[in-house]
């Protein structure tokens, strides 16, 4: 294959993921500090990328996660079973005041002018407490998977769970699986757990057994160590050279490495984004079209993206035309309320290929 990755053809599952599910609250265009009543979205990074899969791409996929026996945790399992994804839960009893949860995202959607608002309640959250030990893997393996999945922001929860990352993906690797990770870095996570020198001394290690990775420039700087230009200093966020820029020092450092993508967005107010994406595949650039897009609510987009992209390599698909999947699916995905895809397949190939936004009949 162009895109140099050994996909398996055929697996009792096409896609695994191993992270935290977590449910977002939404107040809509309301500030928390005003706001009267809100949705509840249930998300994760890793999350998002198996339900995406699942739903709109209609493949076989399932999440590696803990989950407490208390009634959020129900509402939670109960949107994983509606989007399709197998889950494979390490549970945790509540004890009715302490814990432990399922992790809190809060986060308003912002309008115009104003930006979104992200913050978190992960007190005494269960994803934290896993550890390798807890998942068998040589039975979730049993029947073959194809890829597997996790990410960065379950990397930061605790001490323990970049050991499971790592647990997973040589399970994986030895049952023939594609191996993909997201950076996703976020500071105020890292910043509990020793800062940016521990994400990447910690992110580096998981990265080490990864064929697939997701993140921007300042993932690869603040979340790996590797030296790059300043971020805000560049021209446009549309322009690739920067991130281009930074694949061989990317590549040196780990050279499994077969695919490196990535978003690219300009914002020029919460609802009206420019977006396009980039991926270097197997010793070639790609890039995605730039398109205007009118957003809805924004988070999950680069979910929406990686799943696309994971799609397209699963699906055979030449690398140009998985990354336009990719861009196709975050794209569509940001018109949608909540974390995870409304889209259909047939959408998603449709907007690749140039369709526009005119009524259908």
């Amino acid at each position: 294959m162009s895109h140099g990755l050994n996909v398996r053809q055929n697996a009792a599952l096409d896609f695994l993921s191993l992270g935290a599910l977590v449910h977002r609250i939404d107040p809509g265009i309301v500030p928390f500090r005003k706001a009267c009543e809100c949705r509840i979205h249930v998300s994760g990074g890793e999350f998002n990328c198996a339900a995406n899969l699942a739903d709109c791409f209609r493949l076989q996929t399932g999440i590696a996660t803990a989950m407490v026996d208390y009634p959020i945790g129900e509402l939670i399992a109960e949107r994983v079973r509606a989007m399709g994804v197998r889950p494979f839960y390490k549970r945790f009893a509540h004890d009715g005041v302490t814990g432990p949860n399922m992790a809190t995202v809060y986060s308003d959607r912002g309008f115009g002018l104003r930006a979104p608002v992200v913050f978190y309640n992960r007190s005494n959250e269960a994803a934290a407490r896993l550890r390798p030990g807890d998942f068998a893997w040589d039975q979730i393996f049993a029947g073959g998977v194809r890829w597997f999945h996790s990410g960065g922001i379950f990397a930061a929860l605790s001490e323990t769970t970049p050991e499971v990352v790592v647990e997973g993906m040589k399970a994986a690797r030895a049952a023939g699986a594609v191996i993909s990770f997201d950076l996703n870095f976020r500071a105020k996570l890292w910043k509990v757990l020793g800062g940016e020198d521990r994400a990447a001394a910690t992110l580096s290690r998981i990265v080490e057994n990864v064929d697939v990775l997701v993140g921007n420039e300042e993932d690869l700087q603040k979340g790996l160590g590797i030296p790059g230009p300043e971020v805000a200093a560049r021209s446009s966020s549309l322009d690739p050279g920067v991130f281009f820029g930074m694949m061989d020092r990317v590549l040196a450092k780990y050279p499994r490495l077969k695919v490196v993508a990535t978003t690219l967005r300009e914002v020029h107010s919460t609802n009206r984004h420019s977006w396009s994406a980039v991926a270097w595949i197997n010793g070639k650039t790609f890039t995605a079209p730039t398109c205007e897009i009118e957003v809805h609510d924004r988070v999950g987009g680069g979910d929406g993206f990686a799943s696309g992209l994971f799609y397209g390599i699963l699906a055979g698909e030449e690398p140009a035309e998985a990354l336009k999947l990719g861009w196709a699916h975050g794209a569509l995905l940001t018109t949608f309320p909540g974390d995870t895809t409304m889209a259909t397949l047939e959408q998603v190939r449709a907007f690749a290929a140039g369709c526009s936004a005119r009524i259908q009949r």
